[in-house]
């Protein structure tokens, strides 16, 4: 699968067997120098559209929110010391949760690359 993105500039991509979210550039710029990320214990599960993580930057606090129901398998645990790897490199290191999907078909509703481009500049 290619990465998807969401309305909330949340990306979702499952590679070689692990699926992954994290915020997109466009969050990450908004947001500006993020200080500290909260993340979920593993084993919780979370509807589409739940707050699965809130970020805090230097400007303020953002929720969010799950792309696709999921059940968190592994939090990021570098981010717990280097909170600003969502700036520095959202789309891979900077990753927030490693999941397992619960209704695959959710991900038919998100983003490919190209249309979420388009929605950043609306």
């Amino acid at each position: 699968m290619s990465m998807k993105f969401s309305s909330d500039h949340v990306w979702i991509e499952s590679k070689d067997g692990i699926t992954r979210i994290g915020i997109t550039e466009h969050a990450q710029d908004a947001l500006g120098d993020i200080v500290f990320v909260e993340l979920p214990q593993a084993g919780k599960s979370f509807a589409k559209g739940e707050v699965v993580a809130v970020i805090e930057s230097v400007k303020a606090a953002a929720d969010v929110f799950s792309p696709a129901s999921v059940k968190v398998l592994k939090i990021n645990p570098l981010l717990k010391d280097d909170p600003a790897l969502a700036n520095s490199d959202p789309l891979a290191s900077g990753w927030l949760l490693e999941v397992e999907l619960s209704v695959p078909s959710e991900l038919d509703s998100l983003m490919d690359l190209s249309p979420y481009l388009e929605f950043c500049k609306s």
